[in-house]
């Protein structure tokens, strides 16, 4: 198989070309979100709406089928973000609320699953997702839940940075902390329900911190952030369904796609990494080789300037 087979011939077969077009617009929403994600330091939570979802993904598979799987998530997350949301707000320690909502939730979710034999050998999909075989009528509902997260997003993005910055002068400026946090929460919510769709509930968390991070690597100015954030997701999630692909049908190594394209989140990121302590390490350098002539910290004139007196 070619390169330009698998980065580009492959697409233009249905189940692949489906799974692109949702795995586009997701990551790239969830690389958005993300960013702000991490500017304010919600890893956690974010895993915690992660697992809060799986219950929905359980109950609606149980009740509606394939079909109840997508609302049944989309209701258990926007819950789950409410919850977490009052948690933040209350006394409760966040991180307490958050272990006890994640594993309360889980559990709840595998209780459900494990009652019957029929959803049992759902259990996989539902952890790891079903990327590769999105059916034609979820596309668009899992494209619209997507886009209510970044519009939730957009609508708050100055606001949510300030808030991230700044939270004393966010609420002075007559910002809602709560309504701040419950918009943010819903966003990652929305995002988790359809990334839980695709990739699976347990791999949906690289979607929304990796990017961000990744991007702040790349980075330094603010509103830089969100589009390298977003092109970054594009860009590997683009590249792990063309290596799922190509390990797949070129070599005959089967790759589940939804791990595939997260492993590619993780290797962009260590390259990204790798190459900015690179050339910090040169500037480091560069920076020490042109230290001006003068006294040193200790009031001592530097072996530079001695060298250059004696010459």
């Amino acid at each position: 198989m070619s390169l330009g087979d698998a980065l580009f011939g492959a697409f233009a077969l249905p189940f692949m070309g489906r799974a692109l077009l949702v795995m586009l617009v997701l990551s790239v929403i969830a690389g958005v979100v993300g960013v702000l994600v991490n500017l304010r330091g919600l890893e956690f939570i974010s895993d915690g709406l992660t697992h809060a979802v799986f219950p929905g993904l359980a109950v609606g598979l149980a009740v509606g089928g394939s079909a109840g799987v997508l609302p049944g998530a989309a209701i258990a997350a926007l819950i789950g973000a409410v919850l977490l949301t009052w948690l933040m707000r209350s006394g409760v320690a966040n991180d307490a609320g958050i272990a006890v909502v994640l594993t309360a939730a889980f559990s709840i979710g595998v209780i459900v699953v494990s009652k019957s034999d029929d959803y049992a050998g759902a259990l996989e999909e539902l952890l790891f997702g079903r990327v590769l075989t999105i059916p034609p009528s979820d596309v668009v509902p899992l494209v619209v839940v997507s886009a209510i997260a970044l519009l939730l997003v957009a609508l708050t993005a100055k606001q949510q940075v300030f808030r991230a910055f700044d939270p004393a002068g966010s609420r002075a400026a007559g910002d809602s902390a709560f309504g701040l946090d419950l918009a943010l929460n819903v966003a990652v919510a929305l995002v988790v329900v359809a990334g839980a769709s695709t990739v699976g509930s347990l791999l949906v968390l690289a979607l929304l911190v990796v990017p961000g991070a990744a991007a702040r690597l790349v980075t330094g100015r603010l509103w830089l952030l969100f589009p390298v954030a977003g092109i970054f997701a594009a860009l590997a999630s683009w590249l792990g369904l063309a290596t799922g692909f190509a390990a797949s049908v070129g070599a005959g190594v089967d790759l589940p796609a939804g791990s595939t394209i997260v492993a590619v989140f993780v290797l962009a990121y260590a390259i990204v990494l790798l190459v900015r302590l690179a050339r910090d390490a040169a500037r480091r350098r560069a920076g020490a080789g042109t230290t001006p002539a003068g006294p040193s910290a200790s009031g001592a004139p530097s072996t530079r300037a001695v060298g250059e007196r004696a010459a």
